[in-house]
């Protein structure tokens, strides 16, 4: 049986990069496996765990759930950026939802770009000045409710609407 190679801590930056370059191409399967291998020898770094975090996030319409990035979170020691990515997890899945058109996915990405919507408030009360990122992309998330005509999930006990 082959057995995984270690990178080196020198190489930690080069690979970041690849991370990188990967997910701009579309291939968040091979920026996966880089991020693994740089966790492996720098569990901590930062970096790397955001991008795990938005790579597994790319995966959401190809099986990956939204458990495994959520689990990332607590090893984001920053409080802006963990609310700010949770924030992008639950907006993320919101839009995979919409994409897959389940019956009730309406109401999901409805109720989980809410969640996000409150993360980003949450991100936006800790962020720098200068850092709109959690506005933004607070914005992005009603943009998105009002363009697919979301709604809250109907009370128990009435009819749901056909979607």
């Amino acid at each position: 049986m082959n057995e995984l190679k270690p990178i080196s801590k020198k190489g930690i930056q080069r690979a970041l990069e690849k991370v990188d370059r990967y997910r701009l191409l579309n291939d968040p399967i091979e920026a996966e496996s880089i991020c693994r291998d740089i966790l492996a020898i720098d569990p901590d770094n930062q970096e790397a765990i955001i991008m795990f975090v938005l790579i597994l996030t790319d995966q959401f319409n190809q099986g990956v759930t939204s458990k495994t990035p959520n689990e990332l979170l607590p090893r984001i020691k920053d409080d802006f950026k963990r609310e700010y990515y949770r924030g992008i997890i639950l907006e993320r899945e919101s839009k995979a939802a919409l994409s897959r058109g389940l019956p009730g996915c309406r109401h999901d990405a409805y109720e989980w770009l809410e969640e996000a919507m409150e993360a980003f408030q949450r991100a936006d009360k800790l962020s720098p000045d200068d850092d709109d990122d959690a506005i933004l992309r607070w914005n992005a998330c009603v943009r998105t409710i009002e363009k697919f005509r979301l709604i809250a999930r109907p009370p128990q006990g009435r009819e749901l609407p056909l979607e």
